[in-house]
């Protein structure tokens, strides 16, 4: 899609495309409302703004449609979708990887309560899981905002990437 047909959509499609990179109602509203946007910057810029802070039953929405890293998001939803290409360069099919991976998820959703969270675009396996080793030496509100942070990167990159498609 385009910057253009983005600012012409409905505010209910706008509002659908922006669930698909980030599941938070009111950002989406707000991001949504925004329109038009000159450039597909100004779009995200409006999108990070909006995103800063989320509260934590927003965080919490966010995180509830993002899979296990390690694991490929099922479904035919725009943001299974970009699931599964944002975790392309994890290789699940290394079994120590696997293994390490769902070790490292088990223990950081045993310590924090939700599923580990990080802008897997760009990154290797062994990147993924060095981050994971090291966030589990945080505590719970590092974490949280960690967790945050990867939310609105993971937000702004989805919604550049639908824009600039």
């Amino acid at each position: 899609m385009t910057l253009d047909e983005f600012n012409r959509l409905s505010a209910q499609d706008a509002r659908d495309t922006l669930l698909a990179c980030a599941h938070v109602g009111r950002w989406a509203d707000a991001v949504a409302s925004g329109r038009p946007y000159a450039t597909v910057a100004d779009a995200v810029d409006a999108a990070s703004a909006a995103a800063d802070p989320w509260t934590d039953a927003e965080i919490d929405a966010a995180l509830s449609r993002h899979p296990r890293i390690g694991e490929r998001a099922s479904g035919e939803q725009a943001d299974a979708r970009m699931s599964r290409s944002e975790q392309s360069g994890v290789d699940s099919s290394d079994d120590d990887v696997a293994r390490r991976l769902a070790d490292g998820n088990r223990a950081y959703e045993e310590k924090f309560g939700h599923v580990f969270l990080i802008r897997a675009a760009g990154r290797s396996a062994e990147e993924i899981l060095e981050q994971l080793t090291d966030r589990l030496g945080n505590d719970a509100q590092t974490e949280r905002a960690n967790a945050a942070r990867n939310l609105r990167e993971i937000a702004a990159l989805r919604l550049e990437g639908v824009l600039s498609a």
